[in-house]
């Protein structure tokens, strides 16, 4: 190995450096406006004319299963069941896969038919609603609610009048309605409609209850604090 003292510039390069070509001039680059993907564009309207919404409970279902802004053209639509004015109105976000002839026909069905049993109400004192007409894929809840969808489920509640709610699937159906998503659902006591307000309590999808059986202990306690809540209230 060899050493000196006097520093040396190893990556000197043997011939002087040239000076560096000028870049091309190239042509001014026109500015285009950014495209809006067809996939985040805005929802077209929902039943936009109000003045053609029923007005009746009786008046609803026929519109709901018609009204051609309301589902995809060819999607099967499931009516609402059960009296007006019923001791409790339960709201899911969609049909299940599974539904048959109606509306909770199927597993989700057969869940929710043994929780009612359960909190000692009679099938045909609760009225069974979804917050779309037919099943689709991936719903864009926010951008349903900004068209319009979730005025026309206000409208439904209003109609129905039920004494009080239960809803399956509150992350949908409180983001359909305009609320923050961040907001805590199990602290929800009320649900805001077009007429004022009704006792509401708001759960997980029944879909997920099916998975997680031992989350059920919980929407029976919340259910038993809630009746409690309106006894002292009333």
């Amino acid at each position: 190995m060899a050493f000196v003292d006097a520093p040396q510039d190893w990556l000197a390069a043997d011939t002087p450096a040239r000076p560096a070509k000028a870049a091309p001039m190239l042509p001014p680059v026109e500015q285009r406006p950014p495209r809006v993907s067809s996939q985040i564009a805005a929802a077209p309207p929902v039943a936009e004319d109000r003045s053609a919404w029923p007005e009746k409970f009786e008046d609803f279902a026929a519109w709901w299963l018609t009204e051609p802004t309301l589902a995809p053209k060819g999607a099967r639509r499931f009516a609402p069941t059960g009296p007006h004015g019923a001791k409790l109105m339960v709201l899911v976000p969609m049909p299940a896969e599974d539904d048959g002839e109606t509306l909770l026909s199927g597993r989700n069905g057969k869940l929710l038919d043994s929780m009612l049993g359960a909190m000692g109400l009679e099938p045909a004192t609760v009225y069974r609603a979804s917050a779309l007409p037919a099943r689709i894929a991936l719903p864009d809840w926010a951008g349903l609610g900004m068209a319009g969808l979730g005025a026309v489920l206000k409208r439904h509640i209003a109609l129905a009048a039920p004494e009080r709610m239960l809803v399956f699937g509150r992350g949908d159906i409180l983001t359909l309605l305009g609320h923050d998503s961040a907001q805590n659902a199990h602290h929800l006591r009320v649900l805001n409609h077009e007429s004022g307000s009704i006792p509401a309590g708001f759960e997980y999808d029944l879909e997920t209850l099916l998975a997680k059986p031992s989350w059920k202990a919980g929407v029976w306690q919340r259910w038993l604090d809630g009746m409690a809540g309106q006894a002292v209230s009333a």
